[in-house]
């Protein structure tokens, strides 16, 4: 009798892209979060090596579907731009988010956030950043060798790593600013400065249409003038 060796195999690991958490608890947190993402996405939009994730699942171990965070908005420099399901980091060059946005919701428990620290400060994110949208607060902290330290002046700090400053405007407003103190401006903010520039136009042109007849009534040649 011939004994039939079975073969063994191991199953495919799956990382899934999705933690059964919904992205945001309600619409001012909602509303937070798209703000930041957006406004980098517009900073960093000649960048093709930059990645921002929101809602996004960051797995730091192969093997370990367990270790794993979801941060409201994550900054990944180094790797190419693109779509991802999820952000398993040995598949991207083992190179980890270096900022870090979360946007606080009643929802939030000082230990779920003690712990979200924690796996910042231990996966190797540089800076991490606290919003918290009822209170105003807004609190930072940047990388000192294997730990985080709190950044006391967080209104005058500008951000090694996105090279931007968080301004006390950003704590009411959640906006962002170049060093110097100029205001990154949002797509409809841009468009809404178009049309008011092109109804003063328009305007300007009616006078001078309004204004030629008369011109002409007292001789003068306005077309060679």
């Amino acid at each position: 009798m011939v004994n039939q060796l079975i073969r063994q195999t191991t199953p495919d690991i799956i990382y899934r892209d999705c933690d059964g958490q919904p992205m945001a608890d309600n619409t001012q947190q909602f509303r937070r979060i798209v703000t930041i993402k957006e406004n980098l996405e517009i900073l960093f939009a000649s960048r093709d090596d930059f990645v921002i994730g929101g809602n996004l699942l960051w797995y730091p171990v192969e093997g370990s579907v367990k270790t794993r965070q979801a941060p409201d908005v994550m900054v990944v420099f180094g790797r190419p731009k693109g779509d991802r399901d999820s952000y398993t980091e040995w598949q991207e060059n083992n190179i980890s988010p270096q900022v870090v946005f979360e946007i606080l919701s009643p929802r939030n428990r000082t230990q779920e956030m003690i712990n979200k620290s924690l796996f910042y400060q231990r996966y190797g994110v540089d800076e991490y950043y606290v919003y918290d949208p009822d209170t105003l607060e807004f609190s930072g902290f940047s990388r000192s060798q294997d730990s985080f330290a709190a950044i006391e002046e967080i209104n005058a700090w500008v951000s090694l790593r996105l090279r931007i400053r968080h301004g006390r405007k950003f704590i009411t407003s959640v906006e962002l600013y170049q060093p110097g103190g100029q205001e990154y401006q949002r797509p409809e903010q841009e468009h809404q400065e178009e049309e008011t520039a092109l109804l003063q136009l328009e305007q300007e042109g009616k006078q001078d249409q309004e204004l030629l007849p008369k011109l002409q009534a007292q001789g003068i040649d306005v077309e060679n003038s």
